[in-house]
């Protein structure tokens, strides 16, 4: 190690995301976040970005916030730019170190860090040489069964190798193999990794990943039979790796599921996360002292996730290596380093530092740092209290924990505000939360930690001591205190709101209803977006259009729409040729009346879509499995409450709209495209922000592509090649008088067709809570606006334009 030549209380960090691999988007997830938490007045966050050529580009900070990549490859050469060798290496010694957040091929493979290696550049992260080593499953595989670590069988098959049929035949019949896993040598995140039962089906996705170019190499192995995990790694300042909290993984994997990209990213009752485990403390303690030993052995640095399985007789099997995890709001590092007491921040700035420490760089004495926490708890008791309450019962409150999440999360920076996280159970109880129990990704699990924290922090308290002890922490490295759950009912929690503001992330039911609302306003209670009133009404998605077309704006009218019983259902031949002739359609969409904006939408192609749709219905299923219908790529999420009536609207054919090799494809078929576009009070006024086109992978959004980040594609603001600058003034415009129209105040946001020459607005349902998630599309726009909003700010002036 170096000795320290200075010390410095600012620092420059380059951010490098984006990269050629599958992983891009969950990179682009991992930069926000590190710039989110990481970034501030003392540290400079200069994002570079990988395009999926290699090709770097230096981007703003503002474009960190989309969606996906392809929200703004296409624009790179025009907003961005390019940078050449010499110009990136010279950006890159401009910054006091580099921080990789590449997930994949490029970025954890080794290349990255061997180029910042050859140009003598710091960087935080494992050295290209372990990269090399954990990289390749099969070879990394290898490597720990050779230094006496418990592995199972595992086979290798090359592109341009023959015979494959016959090797993949033998590997079954000698390991008397009944389900194995094929997956890429290379790669991480699950993306191409399958679960098969027969040699033939292995040899299928073997050839369908060497299709696709995933790999020039397959691996095949059998089906670990046990209790998956996942266990971050944090290198102290000696060079030590310390493990801290595992986190389980259970799944249900009888009909070939497996942990794979959806399920590790997406938030879904598919999967559950026990973070603490509910291994025995013995157990939790043999997977931390092996994944230290490994961390060592592959000679990592700074951090790491290990993926692994735990088997009936005792043994562990690491099964995975990542030199970068993942960092979205809610990732395994954040969610397991808030057990020992570390916020995001304090996290991030840990690897920082210790990183900087290497290269001879101290950012801040501790005296500084104690100071600084100081003026910060200091500040926090002249902040303004701000509840923010998210979760609940709906189809939507996995989305809801997501916005609430952010929302609280984006607050804590604001120098105004000082957020609380309360969680609404399902009973109607709510929650007041530790920061340690929030960073969950399902409402269920973050009630189940709620229930269990007692007895959970009495059998921890000496896991987590020694964590800390080894970690070598110092005063003010943790700024996280622990606190047993508040339990309360929402009566309870409303009176304790008297004279504060209370910020709703809630979605549907009565969060989107008008009924909280109406006893915030009983109460005189400030709280986000429009009033009782103008929530009940949009929620309602029949009566919202009537009121639209009760405007008579010229230009502007609601979608044409009919609501049918579903008690009234008795002969769906009969019900579709009346729906088709009545809307005039010749395919439908379909979603219950009164649910929030994503639960329970499809689209029906014939009478025996919409036989199995209300089928689906009468039997209050939890959602609807993928390929029920055409073109249904996903799972349709269901209402958790009682669906009495069906809308029904003409499916409305858009142009067509792609983005292929970073450019933008623009094929016209009927003039109209899909936009949702936000409306911000600002003052007594309403303000109509740029719209954003949205570009779906199936028929209809689904709710990951509306609020996930890495997911979907929202273009901001929609393009002068296809909607004409005039065209879109004519649209915001409508929109404008349509919001107006409604009485909306505070914030919310509109979906709508609208045609590409006229600037006629057909409205399709209004927002009055609109999503508040890391990456969604509300933010892109306030960004486009002139100056940008950047997300904090936007938060803050919801809350101040409600006179608070």
């Amino acid at each position: 190690m170096k000795t320290l030549q200075k010390q410095k209380k600012s620092v420059k960090v380059a951010l490098l995301c984006g990269g050629p691999s599958l992983e891009r988007g969950i990179s682009l997830n991992s930069a926000r976040s590190v710039l989110d938490h990481l970034g501030s007045e003392s540290i400079e966050i200069i994002p570079i970005y990988f395009d999926h050529t290699k090709k770097p580009y230096h981007i703003s900070t503002a474009e960190l916030y989309c969606n996906t990549p392809s929200d703004f490859d296409f624009k790179l050469k025009q907003k961005a730019k390019p940078l050449n060798d010499a110009s990136l290496v010279k950006l890159l010694k401009k910054a006091d170190i580099v921080f990789p957040v590449m997930h994949g091929a490029f970025g954890e493979d080794g290349t990255i860090q061997a180029f910042l290696e050859k140009n003598k550049i710091p960087y935080i992260g494992s050295p290209s040489s372990a990269c090399k080593k954990v990289f390749d499953k099969y070879k990394a595989n290898n490597l720990i069964a050779d230094n006496g670590f418990y592995t199972i069988p595992s086979m290798v098959l090359k592109i341009y190798g023959t015979g494959h049929r016959k090797v993949i035949a033998e590997f079954f019949k000698k390991h008397k193999i009944a389900r194995a896993i094929v997956k890429p040598a290379t790669g991480g995140s699950s993306i191409g990794v399958f679960s098969v039962s027969t040699v033939d089906e292995a040899l299928e996705r073997a050839d369908f990943i060497f299709s696709k170019r995933m790999d020039t190499r397959v691996v095949i192995e059998p089906f670990a039979e046990g209790i998956e995990f996942t266990v971050i790694l944090l290198e102290n300042h000696l060079g030590q790796g310390v493990a801290v909290m595992p986190t389980e993984i259970e799944a249900d994997y009888n009909d070939h599921q497996i942990f794979d990209f959806r399920k590790k990213y997406l938030p879904t009752r598919a999967v559950t996360y026990h973070c603490p485990p509910r291994f025995s403390n013995e157990m939790i303690e043999k997977i931390q002292i092996q994944a230290e030993q490994l961390f060592k052995l592959f000679g990592m640095r700074d951090f790491a996730r290990f993926d692994g399985w735990v088997f009936p007789d005792g043994n562990i099997w690491f099964s995975d290596f990542n030199p970068i995890s993942g960092m979205e709001q809610n990732s395994f590092l954040f969610q397991q380093a808030v057990r020992i007491g570390f916020s995001h921040h304090d996290v991030l700035l840990y690897i920082l530092k210790n990183a900087l420490r290497r290269y001879g760089i101290d950012l801040e004495s501790n005296e500084a740092r104690l100071l600084n926490n100081l003026t910060r708890a200091n500040d926090a008791s002249k902040k303004k209290p701000v509840a923010v309450i998210f979760g609940g019962s709906t189809a939507e409150r996995q989305v809801s924990l997501m916005s609430g999440t952010n929302v609280w999360l984006k607050l804590r920076k604001s120098n105004t505000y000082e957020p609380h996280p309360y969680v609404l159970g399902f009973d109607g109880t709510v929650w007041e939360m530790p920061y340690a129990l929030i960073l969950n990704h399902t409402v269920e699990e973050i009630i189940s930690n709620a229930k269990m924290a007692s007895s959970d922090m009495t059998r921890l308290k000496f896991l987590i001591e020694k964590v800390i002890y080894k970690l070598a922490l110092k005063d003010g490295d943790r700024t996280e205190s622990f606190f047993l759950p508040r339990k309360q009912t929402l009566t309870q929690f409303i009176k304790s709101q008297k004279g504060k503001f209370v910020f709703i992330g809630l979605h549907g039911g009565i969060g989107e209803d008008g009924t909280l609302q109406k006893v915030l306003d009983k109460e005189n209670i400030k709280y986000n977006g429009p009033s009782s009133k103008v929530s009940h009404l949009c929620m309602d998605k029949f009566a919202t259009i009537q009121a639209v077309n009760k405007l008579s704006i010229s230009g502007a009218h609601g979608a044409n729409q009919k609501v049918v019983k579903v008690s009234s259902v008795k002969d769906a031949s009969k019900l579709w040729d009346e729906l088709l002739k009545e809307l005039d359609a010749k395919t439908l969409i379909v979603k219950p009346r009164g649910d929030g904006c994503s639960a329970g939408i499809a689209r029906l192609f014939n009478m025996e879509d919409l036989k199995s749709y209300v089928q689906f219905v009468r039997s209050a299923c939890s959602s609807i499995p993928a390929w029920t219908f055409k073109n249904q790529k996903d799972n349709i999420e269901m209402p958790t409450e009682e669906v009495s009536e069906l809308l029904f609207e003409n499916f409305i054919e858009t142009d067509n709209i792609k983005i292929q090799s970073a450019k933008l494809a623009y094929t016209r078929k009927t003039d109209w495209i899909e936009v949702t576009v936000g409306v911000v009070q600002k003052g007594k006024d309403l303000y109509v922000l740029n719209p954003s086109l949205t570009v779906a992978e199936g028929e209809v959004l689904s709710v990951e592509e509306k609020f996930q980040g890495g997911t979907g594609v929202n273009i901001t603001p929609s393009p002068e090649s296809i909607v004409k600058k005039a065209v879109l003034e004519k649209v915001k415009e409508r929109i404008g008088k349509v919001a107006q129209g409604l009485g909306i105040t505070g914030y919310s946001r509109i979906d709508a067709f609208i045609h590409v020459k006229t600037g006629e607005v057909s409205i399709i349902e209004v927002n009055t809570l609109p999503a508040l998630t890391p990456s969604t599309v509300i933010y892109h726009q306030a960004l486009a606006e002139t100056p940008a909003i950047f997300p904090t700010e936007f938060l803050e002036m919801l809350i101040k334009n409600k006179g608070y």
